[in-house]
């Protein structure tokens, strides 16, 4: 079956299409196995992405009127290159939309969003057992980043340092 672009459409979500958002991410932390990190609520979504001082964007892509899949960022910056970027902290499309060209319309998307800033890159984790989506970044020209090693401090541990 041939691909048509037609049939996908890439927009920015609305206050609206919160209650779509938090569905998108539960799926996706089902597939990541990481279902019970999920503490995000549609309140919480609502007042992060869509308060006027928000730097959070998400696209949403639809596939023939379906909702297929999602892309949320937002804007950091490398002090080596002396600009901002994109933090992509997750795209995601949904398994019976998968090989539709619809990852790579929502990457295209940041990619552009990107360029209309003058941004000097994008950049985003992948799980180091997610060989599909690996080789989809890689595809695309995207290079891991093997030299580094990510650190996280959760919330609970804010206490213990101030």
């Amino acid at each position: 079956m041939k691909k048509n672009a037609d049939d996908i459409i890439i927009r920015k979500a609305l206050q609206a299409d919160v209650h779509a958002i938090l569905a998108l991410i539960k799926e996706l932390a089902v597939y990541e196995k990481l279902s019970d990190k999920v503490i995000a609520t549609e309140e919480t979504l609502s007042e992060t992405i869509f308060s006027s001082n928000s730097h959070v964007i998400v696209y949403l892509a639809e596939y023939k009127n379906e909702l297929a899949g999602y892309a949320i960022f937002f804007r950091n910056f490398s002090t080596f290159i002396g600009r901002a970027g994109i933090y992509l902290e997750d795209i995601y499309v949904r398994p019976q939309f998968r090989g539709k060209g619809i990852g790579k319309k929502l990457l295209s998307k940041v990619i552009e969003t990107a360029r209309e800033n003058n941004y000097g890159r994008v950049e985003w984790c992948v799980l180091d057992w997610n060989k599909p989506a690996i080789d989809f970044y890689k595809k695309l020209g995207a290079q891991p980043m093997e030299d580094w090693t990510i650190f996280r401090l959760s919330e609970d541990k804010f206490k213990d340092l101030v």
